[in-house]
């Protein structure tokens, strides 16, 4: 039985090593699967997934205003395939993720949807809080913070590393912006720990 996935977690957790993986595996045993992610995010190239260990793939992209029910069910017209992927899931728009829950309903193929759950500011991605309520299954894919704990939260930084707790939500990035933390550390970073609060380890 198809199913919706969200795969989860802050910045730097290996969400596309993961995707990439399990779309290795599905080829390995014969089956094709479809990759997708946001064209917004160029870096590694256009129309390319890749993770920071040096693997990657080629994928189609998607823009806000884009049909990924019609761009999945045309390539369902050009071959079966066992499995969709979608990286940088958190930029899907809300009918988007609608549209993901069609393709596993009408169509009848699973869809695994990876991406960040929250921004800078500690607040939800609209597909990200999209895919949180119509997802069948949630994973996490954890990482840590300096600390040890696990990483929930990601804070964005300037070029001299000091964080920065207003502007766009939206902002393409990878370590030189964005360090993922533990709530207790995300909230001394942005300033948000009571007076004479210490932080401990």
């Amino acid at each position: 039985m198809a199913k919706l996935y969200f795969n989860y977690s802050t910045m730097n957790a290996g969400k596309s090593t993961v995707l990439l993986q399990a779309s290795h595996n599905y080829r390995e045993r014969g089956m094709d699967t479809y990759l997708m992610t946001a064209a917004i995010d160029g870096r590694a190239g256009a129309g390319r997934i890749a993770s920071r260990i040096g693997i990657g793939c080629e994928a189609d992209t998607f823009r806000t205003d884009d049909d990924v029910f019609a761009m999945i069910r045309a390539r369902l017209e050009r071959g079966a395939v066992a499995c969709v992927f979608v990286d940088e899931a958190q930029f899907l728009s809300e009918a988007q993720v609608w549209q993901l829950a069609r393709v596993v309903d009408d169509l009848h193929v699973p869809v695994l949807a990876y991406g960040l759950r929250v921004d800078f500011r500690g607040k939800l991605f609209p597909g990200s809080a999209t895919l949180l309520a119509l997802a069948d299954e949630m994973r996490e894919v954890r990482t840590i913070c300096a600390c040890g704990r696990k990483a929930t939260m990601v804070i964005r930084q300037d070029a001299e590393g000091r964080p920065i707790t207003e502007g766009a939500q939206v902002q393409i990035g990878g370590n030189e912006t964005y360090v993922s933390l533990c709530r207790r550390h995300w909230r001394e970073a942005v300033g948000d720990m009571a007076p004479g609060t210490a932080t401990g380890t």
